[in-house]
């Protein structure tokens, strides 16, 4: 059973920094992309940031660019989500996800999904 579990999220001011952590477990993990996708009340889902099975590259959202980090350790079946310069805006809950193929902006492209962790962001 493939488990996605994340962990880190808050309640912040605006400027203040997070960092979220997803551990995985049931599935070969260095064989997935992985990603961070964020959800707005009554919003869409949004992509966040992906990095392919080996970390050896990484996308990110326009509106996260130079200001969050995704990272993994296949060692330890994690990805990590370092959000700094933190906007109100960012506000959301935030799922990592598992994606058996390339790295993909889309959340249909993924297979598994984690439960989601709330981060808050006051002005």
């Amino acid at each position: 059973q493939v488990q996605l579990v994340e962990s880190g999220g808050g309640l912040v001011q605006a400027g203040d920094s997070l960092r979220l952590s997803c551990a995985a477990s049931g599935l070969t993990f260095s064989s997935y992309a992985m990603g961070w996708f964020r959800q707005a009340p009554g919003k869409e889902r949004e992509f966040v940031a992906t990095i392919t099975n080996m970390g050896g590259s990484t996308s990110y959202a326009d509106s996260v660019k130079g200001r969050f980090t995704i990272s993994r350790d296949n060692a330890q079946k994690t990805v990590s989500l370092q959000m700094n310069s933190l906007k109100p805006e960012d506000t959301a809950v935030y799922f990592c996800a598992a994606n058996k193929g390339v790295r993909s902006v889309f959340p249909r492209s993924y297979d598994y999904w984690g439960q989601g962790t709330q981060v808050t962001v006051s002005s």
